[in-house]
């Protein structure tokens, strides 16, 4: 047992940004859209084989782990490397799946219409990255590299920031008088050489001094 305390203590921390349970793979593409959104957050684990509650089911076949490499190589783009385990918890096997935060950013899967789309990881939720942060990843693969000129929109930016933990799109927006396009390519370019990070605030993207947590 105690070879197993590691998956225990995991599931005892419950679902969080890094943490994710199911009870089954019956779809590969949405399975790959966690995996896509672990790799393009900061990695994560999936647990097979436990209900969101926690309580130990185990999964039913070796067909849970084909689903995911189906996952990884067939519904992501590009696909998203993982290392899988199987724990033996008192006959009930649970598949640990763990993803690493990329270097390719984005890696996207199909959403529900089958259009490849880029997910973050935010709390417990897979959700749509914003297109400032997708912005921000095409800038960091580019090769000449990202360079920020110090204007009058990015003072104001830096100014507000130091008296404030973070800001939303729409707010930088007023206080620096710029349209959305400008606003969207000075705070990618931030993003890009990590300058600023980003969080969820009340169902919002913010960007600051922070991390994705």
């Amino acid at each position: 047992m105690a070879k197993n305390h590691h998956i225990l203590e995991l599931i005892a921390e419950g679902e969080h940004q890094q943490l994710d349970f199911k009870f089954e793979v019956s779809d590969s593409k949405k399975i790959a859209r966690t995996l896509t959104a672990f790799a393009n957050t900061d990695g994560g684990t999936l647990l097979i084989g436990v209900k969101d509650n926690g309580h130990i089911a185990g999964i039913r076949s070796e067909e849970e782990y084909y689903m995911i490499e189906a996952a990884s190589e067939m519904y992501c783009e590009p696909k998203v490397p993982f290392e899988a385990k199987e724990w033996n918890l008192e006959g009930k096997i649970v598949l640990e799946v763990k993803v690493k935060s990329s270097s390719l950013k984005p890696h996207k899967a199909p959403d529900k219409n089958n259009d490849p789309k880029a997910y973050i990881r935010i709390a417990d939720e897979n959700i749509l990255a914003p297109e400032i942060l997708e912005l921000a990843w095409n800038k960091m693969a580019a090769l000449q590299g990202t360079h920020i000129r110090i204007s009058k929109p990015v003072e104001k930016l830096l100014n507000y920031l130091d008296t404030h933990p973070y800001i939303t799109v729409n707010q930088f927006r007023k206080i620096a008088r710029v349209n959305y396009n400008t606003a969207k390519n000075i705070l990618s370019d931030l993003l890009a050489i990590g300058s600023l990070g980003y969080k969820m605030v009340d169902n919002t993207i913010v960007y600051g001094n922070i991390c994705a947590k």
